[in-house]
C-alpha cells in the first residue's frame, strides 16, 4: 500500500465515514430487494464448492434446515468429493460431483446459490464466478487472502445484484445478538466500553496427512494452484493459501469487535513469529492491539492467538466497561456478563429478560453497597473500620445470559442467509461489512512484517 494509507485521521473522519458506511450498506440493493431476490419455491437448489472439513460442517449443518437440497458437491479431491456425495445420499438428496466448479455452473442450470468452503486464495475467483453465473452465494471468512480479492467479490454481488453472505457466524447466533442489541445497545449495562480483550487458545498439533494412495497427482495439484499434497492439506499454514491463524482463527473474533462497536480501527500494532512449527511459513503465535473510535471515547483491544497451549480459557471476546463486562465465546462455559459494584442495581433487566439472575455462592452480587466500607482484620489485631473504598475490593458479580443455542453454530447463518433468498431479509453478514473486517485482519500480518504500527484511513474500509 502507498504511504496515503497511513495518513493521519480525526476521530471525526472516523466517526463520519462508519456512519456513511452503514447508510450506503442499508441502502444497497442487493442486501434486500423483496420480491426480486425470493425464490419461486420453498426448496432452495444448492451446491458446495469445497468438501473438506468446513464443508463438512457447513453441509451438516445445512441439512438440518428445511426445503434445501444439495444438486452437486465439488471438490478437486476424489477422497472429498465421494465423502461429501455419500453423506449427503444418506439424507436422501443425490447430488453429482465435479472436480471442476466452471464444468458444474455451465452444467446445472436450475441452481438457486452455491456455499464455498475453499482455501482463502480460491474465495473470490469461485465466489465472482458464481455470483455471474446468478447465483446466491454465501462464502466462508476470511472474504479472501487479499484486499483486491475481497474487493472483487464486493464488486461482483454489487453488479449482478445476487446476496453475498460472509461466514462470520458469530453476527446470527442468537446470544451474540442479543448480547449486541440488548444487553449492550438497548440495557447500556457495560456502560462506557473502554477495553475489549480476545483470545483463542489451541495445543500443538500434527500436520494433516492423507490415506495412502488417496493423494492428489502433483501435476493437477499444480493446475489448481497447490505446490503439493502437503500443502493442498495445510493449505492455512502457508502464505499463498491463507492469512495465517489470524485470518483462521482471529477473524471470527475481531469481526465481533467491529460489529459491537459499529466502529472500525483507526490503528494496529503486533507481533508474532514462527516460533514452534519451523515447517510453517505463517506466525503459529501472534498478538494484535488496536484502537478503535467511538461516540464515548477510544476502545483499546487486545487479540492473542496461540496454536502451542490450550491453556488460559479457550476462546472468547471480552468487553469492559465502566459498569460492566460480558465475556463471550461460542462455547457457554466460558460465557459470562459481570456487573460492577458501581452499576445500578439490574433487577429490571432480569424481569425484562436481559439478564438472568446469578446463583448463590462464587456468582452472587456483593453483600456491600457501593457507598459502604469494609471491616478489614488486621494479623494480630482487631478489626476496625477501613477507609478502602469498596469499588476496589468488592468481587465483580457474575450473571447469565438467558439465551441459549440449540442447533449448530452455524446453522442460524446459514438459515439468515436461506431466509434472506426466500424471504429478502436483510443478510447479518453482507459482503460490504465483511470487507471491512477482511482489511483489520490482513493488517495485523502487515504489522507483524514491517514490524511497526500501521494506521488506517477511513476509505480503507470501503470497498
Amino acid at each position: 500500500m502507498s504511504d496515503s494509507f497511513f495518513s493521519p485521521v480525526t476521530r471525526r473522519d472516523f466517526l463520519s465515514t462508519s456512519a456513511k458506511l452503514g447508510a450506503f450498506i442499508a441502502a444497497a440493493p442487493y442486501i434486500a430487494r423483496g420480491a426480486e431476490v425470493v425464490a419461486k419455491s420453498d426448496q432452495l437448489n444448492v451446491a458446495l464448492i469445497g468438501c473438506g472439513e468446513q464443508g463438512r460442517i457447513l453441509t451438516n449443518a445445512a441439512l438440518k434446515i428445511p426445503g434445501i437440497r444439495f444438486k452437486a458437491v465439488v471438490d478437486i479431491w476424489g477422497y472429498n468429493r465421494t465423502y461429501a456425495e455419500r453423506l449427503l445420499k444418506k439424507f436422501g438428496h443425490d447430488p453429482k460431483p465435479y472436480e471442476d466448479y466452471r464444468q458444474m455452473l455451465a452444467e446445472i442450470t436450475d441452481l438457486d446459490a452455491v456455499i464455498i468452503a475453499t482455501p482463502d486464495f480460491k474465495h473470490a475467483e469461485h465466489t465472482v464466478a458464481a455470483l455471474k453465473a446468478g447465483k446466491h452465494v454465501y462464502c466462508e471468512k476470511l472474504m479472501s487472502n487479499t484486499v483486491e480479492g475481497a474487493r472483487s467479490m464486493v464488486h461482483a454481488a454489487r453488479e449482478t445484484k445476487k446476496l453475498l453472505q460472509i461466514g462470520h457466524q458469530r453476527r446470527s447466533n442468537p446470544r451474540y445478538r442479543h448480547a449486541k442489541d440488548r444487553i449492550h445497545l438497548e440495557g447500556r449495562l457495560l456502560g462506557r466500553i473502554t477495553n475489549i480483550a480476545g483470545q483463542w487458545h489451541r495445543a500443538v498439533t500434527d500436520d494433516f496427512g492423507f490415506p495412502n494412495g488417496q493423494g492428489i497427482p502433483e501435476a493437477k495439484l499444480n493446475q489448481y494452484g497447490f505446490a503439493n499434497m502437503h500443502e493442498f492439506r495445510n493449505w492455512r499454514w502457508f502464505k499463498r493459501y491463507a492469512g495465517g491463524p489470524m485470518s483462521d482463527l482471529g477473524a471470527h473474533q475481531i469481526d465481533v469487535y467491529n460489529w459491537m462497536l459499529g466502529s472500525n480501527p483507526t490503528m494496529c500494532i503486533a507481533s508474532g513469529g514462527v516460533d514452534y512449527y519451523k515447517t510453517h511459513e505463517w506466525y503459529d503465535n501472534a498478538i494484535a492491539i488496536f484502537e478503535f473510535p467511538t461516540k464515548e471515547g477510544t476502545v483499546r483491544a487486545t487479540y492473542e492467538v496461540l496454536t502451542t497451549t490450550s491453556a488460559g480459557g479457550g476462546y472468547h471476546e471480552y468487553f469492559m466497561g465502566d459498569e460492566g463486562a460480558l465475556k463471550i465465546s461460542e462455547n457457554p462455559k466460558y460465557t459470562k456478563l459481570y456487573r460492577e459494584a458501581r452499576a445500578p442495581e439490574w433487577d429490571k433487566w432480569v424481569t425484562q429478560g436481559i439478564v438472568a439472575s446469578p446463583t448463590s455462592g462464587e456468582g452472587a452480587p456483593p453483600a456491600v453497597k457501593p457507598w459502604e466500607k469494609v471491616g478489614v482484620k488486621k494479623l494480630g489485631g482487631p478489626a476496625k473500620a477501613s477507609t478502602v473504598d469498596v469499588r476496589e475490593t468488592a468481587a465483580l458479580s457474575a450473571w447469565d445470559i438467558p439465551v441459549t443455542l440449540d442447533k449448530a453454530i452455524h446453522q442460524p447463518h446459514l438459515e439468515n442467509f436461506f431466509d434472506a433468498i426466500r424471504l429478502g431479509t436483510p443478510l447479518n453478514c453482507d459482503g460490504e461489512s465483511a470487507f471491512a473486517t477482511a482489511v483489520t485482519i490482513l493488517k495485523i500480518n502487515e504489522s507483524i512484517a514491517a514490524g511497526k504500527k500501521l494506521t488506517f484511513a477511513p476509505s480503507d474500509f470501503l470497498a
